[in-house]
């Protein structure tokens, strides 16, 4: 087992870039600002760049740290979490499906960095990888449309179009989808890594002893 640094790498310090811009994204989205609401996405999006950058550099220069692969994740997390909770906050979806994704992603985040302090890390499935590429085609799908519909030159050209595509049912039908996923695919985390889960509370229990 071996000891976490905290590496401040250029992979690392893009992923604590990503995580300070969050807030700056919520606090935009919640704007009643059109403009505001036009500079979310563009924060939204330089965000996931970073995601996409920091793990491109680390592969490539063999930039990687046990640290960063913590952090990195969780960063991801917080990102689409912070996302949806806006997204409920704006009345766009329904708050019992947002909290089941975040509480379970988050749990699995956990059990995944136990694994990495382990030095036994555990390999995401297919289907896992196709859960968070659906979580995040449903973010951007909502945040892209629900922005759009603020500017008046787009809305005004199609609006009727947004309006059909941002139909309650219509999001209902994609976040039930994604939570169903997320479920499912939490559910076979955890039977899979059992080992995990029991090692995990016995040193809790053993730390309150």
């Amino acid at each position: 087992m071996q000891k976490v640094s905290l590496q401040l790498t250029l992979p690392n310090q893009l992923t604590l870039l990503r995580i300070a811009l969050t807030p700056v994204f919520a606090y935009l989205l919640l704007s009643e600002s059109s403009l505001n609401r036009q500079l979310s996405l563009l924060v939204f999006v330089i965000a996931a760049l970073t995601d996409w950058y920091d793990g491109w550099f680390a592969r490539k220069f063999g930039d990687t740290s046990r640290w960063g692969k913590f952090l990195d994740p969780l960063a991801d997390k917080i990102l689409s979490s912070v996302a949806l909770l806006v997204y409920v906050q704006l009345g766009l979806v329904d708050g019992w499906m947002v909290w089941i994704v975040i509480i379970r992603d988050f749990l699995i985040t956990g059990l995944r960095s136990y694994a990495e302090y382990k030095d036994q890390p555990i390999v995401t499935s297919k289907t896992a990888q196709a859960k968070t590429f659906g979580q995040f085609v449903v973010v951007y799908y909502i945040l892209i449309l629900y922005v759009a519909r603020s500017v008046p030159l787009i809305y005004s050209e199609w609006g009727s179009t947004i309006i059909t595509l941002m139909h309650p049912l219509v999001l209902f039908g994609m976040m039930l989808t994604v939570t169903f996923s997320t479920v499912g695919t939490g559910i076979a985390y955890l039977f899979d890594n059992r080992k995990f889960l029991r090692e995990l509370y016995a040193s809790i229990r053993s730390g309150r002893d």
